[in-house]
């Protein structure tokens, strides 16, 4: 019944924690488009992909105590860190949700590496990954025209997501 909740918890876990909500929703998009187990539907928003679904789930996972939400004040915004508690550790055991595969665990680190900036193209690629690579880009710059994504960038944001693909066909 809570497994989706579990899973939600277990990422977080892995990650070892998430800073930032938009980080946090780019990632598990990000994985879902490379196969892996979320069920979140996500509808495009201004930041990208994003999932109501996700956010709620994540505010009951900090209401029940198993996702601690630390509130960051960073002058001209505020910033939120998820970490899953021991109470979450213990939740995700009771669910009994599989350990997570390694190719899962390497994409998440790989991820939590990376800006929110960069998973936000990263994402919007992904959302648009129907189209023509050359469709894709245009979308971008249209979409995301503010936020100036240049050739070098996009480039970069492929080649991620084809390395993540690549990986989890490896594993």
């Amino acid at each position: 019944m809570l497994e989706e909740h579990a899973k939600v918890v277990q990422f977080i876990g892995v990650a070892d924690g998430i800073t930032g909500r938009k980080k946090l929703q780019k990632m598990v998009y990000i994985a879902k488009k490379l196969q892996y187990a979320y069920k979140e539907k996500y509808e495009f928003h201004i930041y990208g992909p994003y999932s109501e679904e996700l956010t709620l789930r994540i505010e009951e996972l900090c209401n029940m105590g198993f996702l601690q939400e630390e509130r960051q004040d960073k002058g001209s915004y505020v910033q939120y860190k998820y970490q899953m508690t021991d109470a979450g550790e213990h939740f995700t055991q009771m669910a009994r949700v599989e350990e997570a595969e390694p190719s899962l665990v390497s994409c998440i680190n790989l991820m939590k590496e990376k800006s929110s900036r960069f998973l936000e193209l990263v994402s919007t690629l992904l959302y648009f990954d129907h189209l023509a690579k050359e469709d894709q880009i245009e979308k971008v710059h249209v979409l995301k025209a503010k936020l100036k994504f240049t050739a070098d960038e996009i480039d970069e944001a492929f080649t991620f997501v084809m390395n993540l693909m690549n990986q989890r066909a490896v594993q």
